[in-house]
């Protein structure tokens, strides 16, 4: 279940799956994917979840089997870093490429692909620096404001606290859209996230459950 919104007069579907779907542009938004993470930490001998590759990559068939898409725009951090470059990574996203010829898809660096390098160009992937300047909105991995341009970005990995009873609460992975920025929630599966605030100038919506709620 995702949720409809209208921003700089621009519709956006906001997925359950962490990503941002603008029909107009027939293009999917993904920030912060952090491809290889986990093998990266397995690679310093930390003991962490093996199989997040192949579960963001089926993640993106099922959106792409879902939206109309002839574009995919990652928003920063495609990879988490050197020791990304595993074979094991490297293989399932090529294998995954070779599922989609067609699609179009550009990466605007982030911090991370700034330390582990550029994806292998056999991904056909069109790496550039931010902004990328697309219809009303500047797409970048930095929150920083643009002079002119709708902000969208990633970088900061959003959640919200929901609080119940007591001491009862929930972090949940978050949109947080504003006047001038908006973010989008981490991408992959084995991220962390840096708790946000609902004020009268923004909008929250949480993701949780396979679908997506704006916080009243």
């Amino acid at each position: 279940m995702h949720c409809s919104l209208v921003l700089e007069d621009q519709e956006l579907l906001l997925l359950a799956d962490k990503a941002v779907y603008w029909p107009a542009r027939k293009c999917l938004l993904i920030a912060d994917a952090h491809f290889g993470k986990a093998s990266a930490y397995r690679s310093l001998g930390q003991p962490v979840p093996q199989g997040t590759t192949t579960e963001n990559l089926l993640k993106l068939d099922r959106l792409l089997a879902a939206f109309e898409c002839t574009q995919m725009i990652f928003l920063g951090d495609f990879l988490h870093g050197p020791g990304s470059h595993a074979s094991g990574t490297l293989s399932a996203l090529r294998a995954w490429r070779e599922r989609h010829p067609d699609l179009t898809m550009r990466l605007i660096r982030g911090n991370h692909d700034k330390r582990a390098g550029d994806p292998p160009a056999d991904l056909g992937i069109e790496v550039m620096a931010e902004p990328l300047l697309m219809g009303p909105f500047s797409l970048q991995h930095g929150p920083e404001v643009h002079s002119t341009h709708h902000v969208l970005a990633g970088h900061v990995h959003p959640v919200y606290r929901l609080r119940g009873k007591g001491r009862q609460s929930l972090r949940l992975p978050c949109f947080q859209i504003g006047r001038r920025m908006s973010l989008l929630p981490a991408f992959g599966a084995f991220t962390g996230g840096y708790s946000v605030e609902r004020n009268d100038d923004q909008q929250i919506f949480v993701v949780g459950d396979q679908a997506v709620w704006p916080v009243q």
